[in-house]
């Protein structure tokens, strides 16, 4: 066989797939979520083995607005992250649980989450969901509490969580905060508005959160 038969013979390797940007995103969390210590070690049991798509509508919120230049307030291990959050905002589906009823109007215009992994999220799975949950400046997310275990990372914005029965306390970004199943929690911005990831588990991954009068 001659040299030149040889070469054409030999098929290109096929490059490899692309990642899409959003499942580039959820990695992100999910290498974030080796750092979040004994509390992490049941989610990360139940991460999916493999990013399965769903169809997805795009929808927007108000708050969605204030994700513009929020990298400032990022931790230099969450900056990244948020400016890609940003760039993928208007491909995501907002949703919020409440109503005006709940909470009021202004409660509303600056509140939102994007659920990437779940029941309803863009990758299937019925043990964890996970997302972002996003806060405008001066709001509060008043008390509530959920069948779920949740862990929250704080990826821009300083603000005040608080957590049972304990006082506000200021939580920097790249700070996991940990709520067990039906923990009564609570979270306060100030100048800074707030996105965080979220995961649950354990429980309704999409029961509406108990109000806590």
């Amino acid at each position: 066989m001659s040299k030149s038969l040889a070469r054409d013979d030999q098929q290109p390797s096929a490059p490899p797939p692309r990642e899409e940007p959003l499942a580039r995103v959820v990695n992100v969390v999910r290498e974030l979520l080796e750092t979040a210590g004994a509390e992490a070690e049941a989610f990360i049991r139940e991460w999916p083995r493999e990013l399965v798509a769903r169809p997805v509508v795009a929808r927007s919120l108000p708050v969605v607005a204030a994700l513009q230049g929020l990298s400032r307030y990022a931790a230099p291990a969450t900056r990244a992250l948020v400016e890609q959050i940003a760039a993928l905002a208007g491909d995501l589906d907002w949703r919020q649980t409440y109503s005006s009823a709940d909470f009021g109007q202004r409660f509303l215009d600056n509140y939102g989450w994007s659920e990437w992994i779940g029941e309803r999220g863009a990758f299937v799975s019925d043990a964890i969901a996970c997302g972002v949950l996003m806060l405008g400046p001066d709001i509060e997310y008043p008390a509530h509490s959920h069948e779920a275990e949740e862990l929250y990372l704080p990826l821009a914005g300083n603000a005040c969580w608080r957590s049972g029965e304990s006082e506000w306390r200021l939580r920097a970004p790249g700070t996991w905060i940990h709520h067990p199943s039906w923990t009564v929690h609570a979270m306060r911005t100030a100048r800074e508005p707030l996105l965080a990831a979220y995961v649950w588990r354990a429980g309704d991954l999409s029961a509406k959160s108990r109000i806590e009068k």
